[in-house]
């Protein structure tokens, strides 16, 4: 097999989440409604923190740009999903879908980056509370969010410029319901070994290096909080870090069942699941990991709805 710098197929195939038609409405219904909360609630934690004074602290800045990465990562697969649900039409056209893949990568980079940054975050916090304000500066926060950013766009190109030498000859048909990297490599009739190999250090880096960096932080932190002798405080400091912590097991818990647990030929539907999981189930659930608990978000929550319902008669 030759590798190529362009493809036989005009467009790939998606088969989505059932071929069956019965369950159409079903998951149309379903998924629908899945996206309709992530964005309402991604986007309420946005504004919440954006018009809410008491947030403008570095624990809220990453939240609000959690948020904003998962409301877009949502947005790359569900929409079109549920296009091609209405539609009757399971075609994505080629260059659609390397966009797909490019975008999602890049989102799912960002949201990983951004997990370590929160975890350092509360790190910081709780292991050094007398320089948190002088090593957490604004400029630092923003810093890092922009690294998180240039990072995950850099995993994101790699794989998009790697996938774009493939050729694709005869099969089209991905057993997906979007374009996903590795279903794309399989379909592939050019030699995938660089793409594997970059997948295996930069999915290295992802799923294992950062979780390791996450892992290390919180080891620390919960050292520090068992020193601490207020019951109280114990207490508030665990909760801080409580829904991090969530958010952190959901997200790779899924993420690890498609990349690193070994899949029969046969499990395309075990890794649609855990795509589900990941890409579109735990988008929606972070909004209600970060308020439900906390105290300050549903403060800012009443106090951002009760300035619009006051502004809603005199629009």
């Amino acid at each position: 097999m030759k590798a190529g710098n362009h493809t036989n197929v005009p467009e790939f195939l998606l088969l989505g989440l059932s071929e069956q038609q019965e369950h159409q409405p079903f998951l149309f219904g379903t998924f629908l409604v899945i996206y309709l909360v992530t964005l309402v609630g991604n986007m309420l934690i946005v504004l919440a923190i954006g018009s809410d004074p008491h947030l403008h602290t570095p624990m809220y800045f990453f939240l609000a740009n959690f948020s904003l990465t998962d409301l877009c990562l949502s947005s790359t697969t569900v929409p079109r999903m549920l296009m091609n649900i209405q539609v009757h039409r399971h075609a994505i056209p080629y260059v659609e879908c390397l966009s797909q893949v490019y975008f999602f990568l890049w989102f799912i980079g960002q949201d990983v980056f951004l997990l370590a940054v929160m975890a350092y975050d509360r790190l910081v916090a709780i292991c050094y509370p007398l320089h948190y304000t002088s090593i957490m500066s604004p400029r630092c926060c923003i810093l890092m969010v922009v690294i998180s950013l240039v990072l995950a766009h850099s995993y994101s190109l790699t794989h998009t410029i790697l996938l774009a030498q493939l050729s694709f000859c005869m099969d089209n048909v991905i057993p997906h319901f979007f374009c996903e990297l590795l279903p794309l490599l399989k379909l592939s009739c050019s030699n995938t070994y660089a793409n594997q190999c970059v997948l295996m250090y930069w999915g290295g880096a992802l799923t294992l290096l950062i979780p390791l960096l996450i892992i290390v932080s919180y080891v620390r932190i919960v050292a520090t909080i068992v020193k601490v002798p207020s019951a109280s405080r114990k207490w508030k400091a665990f909760s801080t870090c409580g829904s991090h912590l969530s958010a952190v097991c959901l997200f790779y818990v899924s993420a690890i069942g498609v990349y690193f647990i070994p899949s029969a030929a046969d499990s395309a539907s075990k890794d649609k699941i855990a795509a589900v999981m990941y890409a579109v189930v735990t988008p929606m659930l972070n909004p209600f990991i970060y308020s439900l608990r906390n105290k300050d978000m549903k403060s800012a929550f009443r106090r951002f709805l009760s300035k619009r319902a006051l502004q809603s008669p005199q629009g």
